[in-house]
């Protein structure tokens, strides 16, 4: 009997798979921080004899070669991508057998990518389950504008005949396993759920129910912001990753802390927004360890610059160091546990900032206040309405655009909170009065601020 165990890697929406039987497995798109699937191949008491990657990934940093190579497996990678290391390729109607009984079948599926490769899991010749990667998702597909712009409404295209395919050649009861889709950038959509089959697929999904001209049409318009880090992910899995290091960074005292910020580098306070907000070491940045750390860290960092750690707790520290190592951020220049004033010690000073509602908003206006509202959410979710008189940039922008935010008290909102306070922080490391606005954006309106909705063609 076959099965299919699930190995998330939640802060970047992408899942791996563990596939086969009673005495072997394959691997399906690997996470860099392979100590994971290894333990989980343990657990089952199973030997991995193939790796099988899908596409070459934009969004992460595999973990498949490494993982090759120390297992023994066959690395399946597919015929048509250049990489720079020795793998099998695979093409479209290879099989790979897996275990007894259970074989796994090579289909070509390009439109993520244009060599993308789904792979069917077959037991005694019957499909159970295909590993759709960036193909067919969970109610859509894989965005196809990460390769190369001029390629992107073929690419388009190709996704939708690329479904099709699926779905005429495997039965409706077949699981669909995708990659990508949970929150991952790299979906075109907000994924539809958590488990899915080809028959559900069939009926819900746009790409199996739009002819291919409106598929094409509302899949382009509805694309958005790519994260820049993205650009770096491609080059490094065609070169071949280097093993992942997850040892404990060197440890910096406060006149480290002070050197570092100094010197222009990035010194990042783990601790939730809350306590950042009540005191922190002046220029210091606030991205949650329990946020969406990877994504937002890596697509707002100046690439190659290093980065300073700062977190209640050594576990904090090395959850975040192998968040940033899955995608390429592979060495913390240094790391410091404790608090605020343990890490300023008199050498930096501390800095604060108020947090607010809605609420608090729209009482400041009315009693004669008039400050500046930012909106950091991206430009796909302002295009749904935004407050009336604030000013749009983008978060993973805002670095590079503090010119442009307009003189006076700032208050930041986002969608809930999150992504206002890491604005906030680099707003109140920059030396601005700012106010960082920790509310759901439904609570806009019920705080009676008016919101300005765009007119629907």
């Amino acid at each position: 009997m076959f099965f299919a165990d699930v190995l998330e890697t939640e802060g970047l929406g992408n899942r791996s798979y563990l596939a086969g039987g009673s005495r072997a497995v394959v691997v399906l798109d690997p996470p860099r921080d392979i100590d994971r699937v290894i333990a989980a191949a343990a657990l089952r008491g199973v030997r991995i004899v193939a790796v099988a990657e899908t596409h070459v990934h934009n969004d992460y940093v595999t973990g498949g070669l490494e993982l090759a190579r120390l297992t023994g497996a066959r690395y399946l990678v597919p015929a048509g991508a250049s990489v720079a290391y020795p793998r099998v390729p695979v093409a479209d109607g290879d099989v790979e057998e897996v275990d007894e009984g259970l074989t796994l079948r090579a289909v070509a599926t390009p439109g993520h990518t244009p060599h993308h490769t789904s792979y069917v899991l077959e037991e005694n010749g019957r499909a159970v389950a295909a590993f759709t990667g960036g193909s067919l998702l969970i109610g859509g597909v894989g965005r196809p504008d990460l390769v190369e712009p001029r390629l992107t409404e073929e690419l388009a295209r190709a996704q939708h005949a690329s479904a099709h395919r699926l779905a005429a050649e495997l039965a409706d009861e077949v699981a669909v396993l995708p990659t990508h889709g949970f929150g991952s950038f790299c979906s075109s959509a907000d994924g539809g759920g958590e488990r899915s089959t080809i028959g559900t697929e069939k009926v819900s999904n746009p790409a199996l129910v739009q002819d291919v001209e409106t598929f094409v049409a509302d899949l382009l318009a509805g694309l958005d912001d790519v994260p820049a880090y993205y650009a770096h992910m491609g080059p490094a899995n065609a070169a071949g990753p280097a093993p992942v290091d997850l040892t404990e960074p060197e440890r910096a005292d406060a006149a480290e802390i002070a050197r570092r910020l100094a010197a222009g580098e990035w010194v990042v306070d783990l601790r939730h927004r809350v306590a950042f907000a009540e005191g922190h070491v002046a220029g210091s940045f606030n991205f949650e360890v329990d946020g969406r750390l990877a994504t937002y860290l890596a697509w707002m960092i100046p690439w190659g610059k290093p980065v300073t750690l700062l977190a209640q707790s050594a576990e904090d520290v090395a959850r975040a160091q192998r968040e940033l190592a899955r995608v390429g951020i592979d060495r913390p220049a240094a790391a410091a546990t404790g608090s605020p004033t343990e890490w300023a010690d008199g050498t930096a000073p501390l800095a604060s900032f108020r947090r607010a509602t809605f609420a608090d908003l729209a009482a400041a206006r009315e009693q004669g206040a008039d400050p500046v509202v930012l909106d950091v959410r991206r430009a796909s979710e302002r295009s749904g309405g935004w407050l009336e008189g604030s000013v749009h940039i983008p978060v993973h922008e805002i670095h590079r655009r503090l010119d442009e935010v307009p003189a006076g008290a700032v208050w930041v909102h986002c969608a809930g909170g999150m992504r206002a306070a890491i604005a906030a922080s680099v707003l109140d490391a920059a030396g601005r009065a700012v106010v960082a606005v920790d509310d759901g954006y439904a609570a806009a309106a019920d705080a009676g601020l008016t919101l300005v909705t765009p007119a629907r063609n």
